[in-house]
């Protein structure tokens, strides 16, 4: 029986994209669900592409009903990654998937994380602070933005001429290239 994945996405989803590349013909597990906060994002696009079901949800339902849950334990999934989803998780679905809802987050955590730090903005700070290396972490969904466990973390070294353009692309590329990696390391212990 394969496992079966859960993505949340808020926009363009190429992280969702490469998870979804990754496990197309995989034995192991299976994109199940693509479901997104944005009716206009493009990762309900990419999902279509891969033949992938899509539900798109609001506010009220994601905080204050349990029918992201329900469908959820309904396609009976065994693990829910976070790709670019901007929403703080609810105390209901991280309670109804306990170690089982993943994050990725575009810097070394704890640095550059919390509320209100994603995309360009994280990248901007870590410019602006002049740092020498910067990276991306994959971690557990908790009750705060970027503070569950760490489980996985890569990093490259920033260049003096690197432009916001190119630190974004290079820690990119370690997202698309880690992120379906530790998704499978991590469904391969969910026995």
């Amino acid at each position: 029986m394969k496992k079966r994945i859960a993505i949340f996405a808020s926009g363009s989803g190429s992280n969702a994209q490469k998870i979804m590349e990754y496990f197309k013909y995989s034995s192991l597990a299976e994109v199940a669900l693509v479901l997104s906060n944005n009716p206009d994002a493009y990762v309900l696009q990419r999902a279509d592409n891969f033949e992938i079901p899509t539900h798109v949800f609001d506010r009220q339902a994601f905080y204050e009903t349990d029918e992201i849950i329900d469908i959820l334990k309904r396609l009976e999934i065994d693990l829910v990654v976070l790709a670019g989803f901007l929403w703080l998780v609810p105390q209901n679905l991280l309670k109804a998937f306990p170690n089982k809802i993943i994050n990725i987050h575009p810097a070394l955590l704890p640095k550059y994380g919390g509320k209100g730090m994603y995309g360009d903005r994280v990248h901007k700070a870590v410019l602006e602070a002049g740092d020498e290396e910067h990276g991306i972490t994959i971690h557990f969904v908790n009750e705060n933005f970027d503070e569950g466990e760490v489980i996985y973390q890569a990093k490259f070294k920033i260049e003096s001429e690197d432009s916001l353009e190119i630190i974004k692309f290079k820690g990119q590329q370690l997202e698309h290239q880690h992120f379906p990696k530790i998704i499978e390391n991590l469904l391969k212990k969910y026995n």
